[in-house]
């Protein structure tokens, strides 16, 4: 699929739930946000075939996110009737790793290819004070299972305040260069400022090359993390939404005033 910008979209992220059971302090505060209704978040059987539909459009690079995807109940049912869709070359998800230890060989039984890990820090505290309560040894655990698991490659997603030489992410380096895992560094995003820059070993927030549609945990289809443009696939059909999505995919970002990292995935 062409956009009007000759730019080939082949890459969905779906968000699967708006629940995390994290509160980064750059994602949302403290005492959380407002979630959506149980009814208004797509069953497993809209996503499964708004991404089949997508394949047979030119789709064929899917990622799981949330909010935290595995705390959505089932996933691993999600994930193994996303695997049979014939034409996706590369499936994943992105998570923040509490759960990983358990569910790693289960993803990977289920035909989940690869795994993206986020992960700011390596110092126990300060991974609890940015987490707000988060266990740091649980991530390190689950990124092992994930390696025995055979989801491969591994990234680290690591967010920076303002560069990659800060001390956290030079440990964060050191430390995937030691263990076989490759690195991204994310600087901090603002969507309503429409702060955004490229990531540092990946090719997201380059607008030139973006290649990617979001679909919202509640069926919105967003052409542009950085935009309140979307479309509802309950209301137009997802057939007729990606098209939309994909027709009025826009230049480049700009800013969103209704977009929120935990209903969108990033």
């Amino acid at each position: 699929m062409l956009d009007s910008f000759n730019r080939e979209i082949n890459y969905l992220r779906v968000s699967v739930t708006d629940r995390c059971n994290l509160r980064c302090q750059y994602c949302m505060p403290a005492e959380g946000v407002a979630l959506l209704r149980h009814e208004d978040i797509l069953t497993f059987e809209e996503i499964t075939d708004i991404i089949r539909i997508a394949v047979s459009k030119g789709i064929s690079k899917v990622r799981i996110t949330g909010g935290e995807p595995l705390v959505r109940k089932g996933i691993v049912s999600l994930i193994e009737q996303i695997s049979k869709i014939s034409g996706i070359d590369d499936l994943s998800m992105t998570t923040n790793g509490i759960f990983l230890e358990e569910f790693a060989a289960p993803l990977a039984a289920a035909g989940m290819q690869r795994i993206n890990i986020s992960l700011d820090t390596l110092d126990l505290d300060k991974y609890r004070e940015i987490t707000r309560g988060g266990d740091l040894e649980k991530v390190l655990r689950g990124i092992d299972a994930a390696k025995k698991a055979g989801l491969n490659p591994i990234k680290i997603n690591c967010v920076v305040e303002d560069n990659s030489d800060e001390p956290d992410a030079i440990n964060i380096r050191d430390f995937c260069i030691k263990n076989g895992l490759e690195f991204r560094f994310i600087h901090l995003m603002s969507l309503e400022k429409g702060h955004f820059s490229v990531v540092e070993g990946g090719s997201g927030g380059d607008c030139s090359r973006c290649n990617r549609l979001r679909l919202t945990a509640n069926g919105k289809i967003k052409p542009c993390l950085f935009d309140d443009i979307e479309f509802d696939v309950r209301k137009l059909g997802a057939e007729h939404a990606i098209s939309d999505a994909i027709k009025f995919k826009p230049a480049c970002g700009t800013f969103s005033k209704n977009g929120h990292f935990n209903k969108i995935g990033g």
